[in-house]
């Protein structure tokens, strides 16, 4: 028996190389087939947040947003509901998912701010610094229960 590893062949390494592609490839689709699972089911929890918002007749207020750097609060145009007390996310009346935070900016301070729509979490605040997280189900359904007695 020899002490130095056996030599691969060039078709050996090859074909292992793209077995290895492969693999890459699959784990990575199968990563984003649960990814895009969890962000239907997680949009579905907030359309569903927002009608029966409405249907309680739940005051929906104008929508600000606070700049990255926490300081200042931006108008937005958005009209909904916050869903956390510390009011950086939200759900607009039309059932779609903020995060109210925006660059902060003279423009946005004169003309208000537009954040965009973001696909909503199923668990709000994993992997924060904080280490707290809620799904966001129990999140909505707080919401609904507080009424509007809401910060």
């Amino acid at each position: 028996m020899s002490a130095y590893p056996r030599r691969v062949s060039g078709d050996d390494d090859a074909r292992w190389r793209e077995r290895r592609r492969h693999a890459v490839r699959a784990h990575a689709e199968a990563d984003a087939r649960q990814r895009a699972a969890e962000q239907a089911e997680a949009a579905d929890l907030v359309a569903r947040f927002a009608a029966e918002a409405a249907r309680r007749g739940l005051r929906a207020v104008r929508l600000a947003a606070t700049g990255h750097d926490g300081r200042g609060r931006y108008r937005t145009r958005l009209t909904g509901w916050y869903v956390d007390r510390a009011l950086s996310r939200a759900v607009d009346t039309e059932g779609r998912f903020y995060l109210l935070t925006v660059p902060p900016g003279l423009r946005s301070r004169l003309l208000g701010a537009e954040p965009p729509p973001s696909a909503p979490p199923l668990v709000v605040g994993r992997g924060g610094r904080d280490g707290e997280s809620v799904p966001l189900a129990a999140l909505l359904n707080r919401r609904l229960d507080a009424g509007d007695d809401w910060p």
